[in-house]
């Protein structure tokens, strides 16, 4: 009750962003694709998925990844792939713990406030995550790729949040160049993440931001 009755009565909605804000799901993805891939003939690196493939819609990421290399790969060629690829990253993400236990204590105490979570990934794709990780009832909307008309960079998903939430002001927690273009639009502040593992630490400096009055 002590840290509940410290935290400040002015805190805008907190919306955060899934892969590389919440978890370090970013390598799992790496991984699959770059597996699946290469019986493709195509050889993915990490620096071409971190800059061209993380934050962007499934079918402009099959479009990045099909560009790789002397043949280019249509979407419609590395569709039948996706499935493979949602099965091995399900199985990936059932193997460890995604949601480090410091950053559950800290949504657990900001869970009177309103927060959500806006990811591009589909809810079959996050939603078991976040509910295995004890994650999901923190929040008051979340917000899923399969669930609005337009994907970040648009503002849609982020609007939409705030519409969930009954918020006007709203700070975004983000990783890619996509998403931070998305709750910019929307116009959210934002708070860049270089790693989710500095996420706790970036929560609580925009709790020390809004003192209560």
């Amino acid at each position: 009750m002590t840290q509940t009755k410290s935290l400040p009565n002015s805190l805008p909605a907190l919306l955060f962003d899934f892969d590389g804000v919440l978890a370090d799901t970013e390598p799992l993805h790496f991984a699959c694709w770059k597996q699946l891939l290469a019986g493709k003939g195509i050889a993915l690196d990490w620096d071409y998925y971190e800059t061209k493939c993380i934050g962007i819609s499934d079918r402009d990421m099959l479009s990045a990844l099909g560009k790789i290399g002397p043949i280019v790969h249509s979407i419609d060629e590395l569709l039948p792939l996706y499935p493979l690829k949602k099965q091995a990253f399900a199985e990936l993400c059932a193997q460890s713990a995604l949601i480090s236990d410091e950053l559950r204590r800290q949504l657990t105490i900001l869970s009177p406030y309103k927060m959500a979570v806006v990811t591009s990934s589909g809810r079959t794709e996050i939603e078991p995550i976040l509910l295995r990780e004890n994650i999901l009832t923190l929040m008051g909307a979340a917000v899923y790729g399969n669930e609005v008309k337009a994907l970040k960079p648009d503002p849609e998903p982020y609007r939409t949040a705030m519409e969930r939430l009954g918020a006007t002001r709203a700070i975004a927690f983000e990783d890619s160049d996509a998403g931070i273009a998305s709750a910019t639009a929307a116009g959210c502040e934002v708070v860049i993440v270089r790693h989710a593992s500095e996420l706790p630490e970036l929560i609580r400096s925009v709790v020390r931001l809004h003192p209560s009055r």
